[in-house]
């Protein structure tokens, strides 16, 4: 879609006269040129530098303004819901507040959340429109303004307004309102208490386009979940960095990519500023369904001092945990849990000369209530990985367990654009502890609906971390990678989803004006991701593509069931069908398995490079596989017996038959070894093949109707 169609489109009507004149800066800058025949001079650049001036100073102006009006209006705000909630304790019942006073409030506060939500909107869609605007310029009059205007948009930096302390403000706020002063309470570092649930867990990317909705839109049903709340949201408390360990042949990289058995991860990871002094150590080791385990993630502290010594091993895990036997807070069986796990990782890093390989840091914002896990939501934004090896011969570390030349100061401006990769989106993480059968909230599935989400199963920060920073020491490449160039924002699916006031979803009638290819939204395809999709064609809370469902499915037309009785009687009958004359049954392939992303997107990948699908296959397509083989030499042997019949009791013109019936048996027993041998090496790597076998079924029939042809042309010629 083009920039200015998208503005207008896009625009709150009671701020359209605050926005940037986007139509009149394009139109000035081709009428004159067009009457200069095409020459840009020194005058042209100084005027239409004082308009990108004043239209700056006009954005500037207003978003301060509304901010103030914002923070005032969160701070009445403020001062009257704990008025209203301190006189629920009233003596005097009169003086309580009904249920009315409630309602204008929670109506007040939704009110300043479609504010905060269209302030962010306006902020975004401006600073979008300078960028258009200023490379239009470069581009059509060959003067360098971008990096002159850069300078001043710093100066004037309305764009940068951060609203997290707003958030975190309105959702305790709007917390107490919605519980009418009964927040719930708990530990907000404390798991739930539940027995027998299923945890569901799923992965999305979010443009920046949608972050600030995204988070105005959960805050109205579950609250920002705050460690402490008696202090002052700082923006250091949002920021997690973790290192990452591995060795030169990346083997932790190749074992979480292909998601293999046993796979694990080492990183040390730690909360806030650089300061911090409890480091954690954790690893998380991938289980297949198979074994009857659970995918889990372990964690021990450190003091911050003792980490090296532990790294090398001058600081033993006995070490570790002495302290801890002696205070005797914990149970003994507790710390000897940990302290084999310390053993296990020191051990495992030590034996495979591993050393730290990569970072990641993000903010966090996550929704959950206070010792509730059942829902829990987290949204991690401004996500850079950044390179902490040596493969090249420049230790970034310099000996240390972390590089020590940057902190929590994102964007990190500092660093060579070789050693960081900021991610273009932010990632929302949905934790869903629900019992067997029961569905999800609503509005959890209204959301991962929505087009404000885009699922993708299974990202890792730190394969993505592997494969776009250290491209030289893998081969292997996870399979969302080919498809970073491509926009994700959508068109909204959802008319009644979203923040929105009535009175501002009316469209402005801006000016029209000619359009151009220079207009593009950069990478936009609002029609969502092509070849691969990534789960929004399907319920993401349903289907995992790569950790619920295996590649190999079992048929399941027999236990197909439908509302039309004549339905489900074929189904049923399908099934039997399939079952005793279809011999790839335990081979039914995921409908819409794409097999071929290699071949898909070899434009996009580097030389050398492979697209690497972790695959979940069950041990029982073993068996399957080994059962089919056994059938088709049943049936070869079967046809071997039918010749051997032929040729001692037929005629001669059974002799024709029987070499047919030879022929076709010796072509099954053969064929069926090769595509066993060939089913069983495809299965043990992993392979996304096609497992369908549509050739062989078709060869025995050809070979059979060809034998018993000839049999019955040879009886006719004799008589």
């Amino acid at each position: 879609m083009k920039f200015g169609e998208h503005l207008r489109e896009a625009l709150i009507k009671n701020y359209a006269f605050y926005y940037i004149s986007y139509d009149d800066l394009k139109h000035q800058l081709k009428k004159a040129l067009k009457d200069n025949d095409d020459k840009w001079t020194n005058d042209l650049e100084e005027d239409f530098l004082a308009e990108l001036e004043k239209e700056l100073d006009k954005v500037y102006s207003f978003t301060k303004v509304k901010n103030t009006e914002v923070h005032r209006r969160i701070k009445d705000s403020e001062k009257y819901v704990y008025e209203v909630v301190a006189a629920i304790d009233d003596p005097n019942p009169d003086e309580r507040p009904d249920e009315r006073i409630f309602e204008d409030l929670e109506e007040e506060l939704s009110d300043i959340i479609a504010d905060v939500h269209d302030l962010a909107k306006f902020t975004r869609l401006n600073y979008t429109g300078f960028q258009k605007i200023l490379k239009k310029h470069d581009k059509t009059t060959k003067f360098s303004l971008r990096p002159i205007f850069s300078v001043r948009l710093s100066a004037k930096p309305f764009y940068k307004d951060n609203y997290d302390n707003l958030i975190v403000k309105l959702s305790k706020l709007y917390d107490l309102v919605r519980t009418r002063g009964n927040p719930v309470r708990g530990d907000s570092a404390a798991g739930g208490s539940q027995q027998n649930f299923v945890r569901q867990t799923t992965k999305y990317w979010v443009h920046p386009d949608n972050i600030t909705e995204l988070k105005l839109i959960v805050l109205k049903h579950l609250p920002v979940l705050v460690f402490n709340a008696d202090k002052e949201f700082d923006v250091e408390d949002s920021a997690i960095t973790s290192i990452y360990y591995d060795n030169k042949d990346m083997d932790l990289y190749y074992g979480r990519l292909r998601k293999d058995e046993g796979a694990e991860a080492i990183r040390l990871r730690w909360y806030g500023g650089m300061k911090t002094d409890q480091i954690f150590v954790e690893r998380k080791t991938h289980r297949e369904d198979w074994t009857g385990e659970k995918s889990v993630k372990a964690r021990f502290a450190l003091k911050e001092k003792k980490v090296n010594q532990f790294m090398t091993g001058e600081f033993t895990a006995q070490q570790a945990f002495e302290k801890a036997r002696k205070d005797g807070k914990k149970s003994v069986q507790e710390i000897d849990n940990l302290e084999s796990l310390a053993k296990e990782v020191q051990y495992r890093v030590i034996k495979d000369k591993m050393r730290p390989v990569m970072r990641s840091f993000y903010n966090r914002t996550a929704f959950q209530l206070p010792g509730d896990a059942r829902v829990r939501i987290s949204l991690d934004t401004e996500l850079s990985m950044v390179r902490e090896d040596n493969f090249d011969g420049h230790d970034r570390t310099n000996g240390n367990w972390r590089r020590m030349d940057i902190g929590v100061d994102f964007p990190f401006s500092q660093l060579s654009e070789s050693d960081i990769c900021r991610f273009p989106y932010a990632v929302l993480e949905v934790k869903l502890q629900t019992q067997l059968g029961q569905e999800p909230p609503q509005w959890i599935r209204d959301l991962v609906q929505s087009h404000i989400v885009e699922a993708v199963p299974k990202f890792s920060k730190f394969i993505h971390g592997g494969a776009t920073l250290l491209p030289d020491y893998v081969d292997l490449l996870p399979f969302w990678l080919p498809q970073m160039d491509v926009d994700i924002r959508k068109p909204k699916i959802q008319e009644g989803f979203g923040i929105k006031r009535d009175k501002h979803l009316h469209k402005s009638s801006s000016s029209g004006g000619e359009m151009d290819e220079e207009e593009l939204l950069d990478n936009t395809d609002y029609s969502g991701y092509g070849g691969v999709h990534f789960s929004n064609d399907i319920n993401p809370l349903e289907d995992d593509l790569d950790e619920q469902t295996p590649l190999l499915l079992p048929n399941n037309y027999s236990s197909r069931q439908s509302n039309n009785p004549v339905k489900t009687f074929l189904y049923h009958m399908y099934g039997k069908f399939l079952y005793y004359f279809n011999d790839d049954r335990s081979f039914t392939v995921k409908p819409g398995t794409n097999f071929n992303l290699n071949e898909t997107y070899k434009n996009k990948l580097p030389k050398g490079k492979k697209i690497c699908i972790p695959i979940r296959i069950e041990p029982k397509v073993y068996f399957a596989a080994e059962r089919t083989f056994l059938s088709w030499l049943s049936i070869g042997m079967l046809l071997g017996f039918t010749g051997s019949a032929l040729l001692n009791y037929g005629n001669r013109s059974a002799l024709t038959a029987a070499i047919g019936f030879f022929i076709t048996s010796l072509t099954t027993l053969i064929y069926a070894i090769y595509i066993y041998v060939w089913r069983t090496i495809q299965i043990r790597g992993k392979k996304a093949v096609e497992y369908a076998d549509s050739f062989g079924p078709n060869m025995i029939c050809f070979f059979i109707a060809a034998s018993t042809f000839a049999t019955f042309t040879f009886k006719y010629f004799d008589l």
